[in-house]
């Protein structure tokens, strides 16, 4: 895929009961996809901005992943969406652009420690309950700097505590709880058999992998489809995905047909570094490119 794909998918973008022109394929309609391809409020610089939704359609997105805020020393995360008004604002909106928001971020805890920091059964519970309130099913934890089991394995035991402690929630409202972690696939399997919930699942990051020197579809293959509930599809910045040669996104697509798995495709980065600033046009090209290899025919 190249400009073509690029175009067509940017003039396809408000098209979703219609098959949609990537090149010379044809997307299925939106009901029937296997794959469902979204962006992320805070990497399209619309963190807790209802300008997201519009943006996220303009770019071609399927879905949308939003965030809870930031945390810093708060009780909880600084969150519009426990406002009512604002959340059916969200809802309303997301309805008349036929846009789906596939999961709800805890991102506060990329610089916080959910092994040490207090009060985290108030901040996951919080989560739930706007999960709850707009029919998210799941949401995502990133274990984060101070959580790399890779570097700090003394925390496992606490880490694994604090998830037996909030899975109860999750479990009691039918929602799922995905984990970001530094871990090998072997190695998450483990802490999940540790954790002993269904509601506690991976929250797969190609880039992981990657950075770590495995490969993405071995490690797709060792966690399973019952172990993934959502997929954060990129690598680290600095080519479109398109052009990322250490990344073979047909592969992939293959592993997870054969695994039967299915479900959101969430871009995270993927950025081009002559044009990192350039929101749309690089979340675009990906959402495209996402498209034409998981969404055609």
């Amino acid at each position: 895929m190249k400009r073509r794909h690029f175009i067509s998918i940017m003039a396809a973008g408000t098209v979703s009961a219609a098959y949609v022109k990537l090149g010379n394929a044809f997307a299925l309609p939106l009901k029937t996809h296997r794959y469902q391809i979204a962006v992320i409020d805070l990497m399209i610089l619309k963190r807790q901005k209802i300008s997201a939704l519009p943006l996220a359609r303009e770019i071609g997105a399927d879905g949308l992943e939003i965030d809870m805020g930031g945390l810093g020393n708060r009780e909880t995360f600084d969150n519009k969406l426990a406002d009512p008004q604002v959340r059916q604002q969200y809802l309303d909106k997301a309805k008349e652009l036929n846009l789906t928001f596939c999961s709800l971020a805890m991102t506060g805890f990329y610089a916080q420690s959910f092994a040490k920091r207090e009060g985290v059964e108030k901040m996951v519970g919080d989560c739930i309950q706007i999960m709850q309130q707009m029919n998210i099913k799941v949401a995502f934890l990133p274990l984060g700097i101070q959580g790399d089991l890779t570097k700090n394995p003394e925390l496992r035991p606490l880490i694994v505590e604090r998830l037996k402690l909030v899975a109860p929630l999750a479990e009691k409202t039918g929602v799922i709880i995905g984990i970001e972690t530094a871990l090998s696939a072997a190695e998450e399997v483990k802490l999940l058999k540790d954790v002993g919930s269904k509601a506690i699942q991976i929250y797969f990051n190609f880039s992981n992998a990657l950075e770590a020197g495995r490969d993405v579809s071995e490690e797709l293959r060792i966690l399973g489809k019952n172990r993934i509930c959502q997929i954060h599809c990129t690598d680290k910045d600095g080519v479109w995905l398109e052009n990322n040669t250490r990344l073979d996104m047909h592969k992939v697509k293959k592993t997870l047909d054969q695994m039967g798995w299915k479900g959101w495709l969430v871009i995270e980065r993927s950025r081009d570094a002559a044009q990192p600033q350039n929101v749309k046009g690089n979340y675009a090209a990906n959402t495209a490119y996402m498209k034409s290899v998981f969404q055609t025919k």
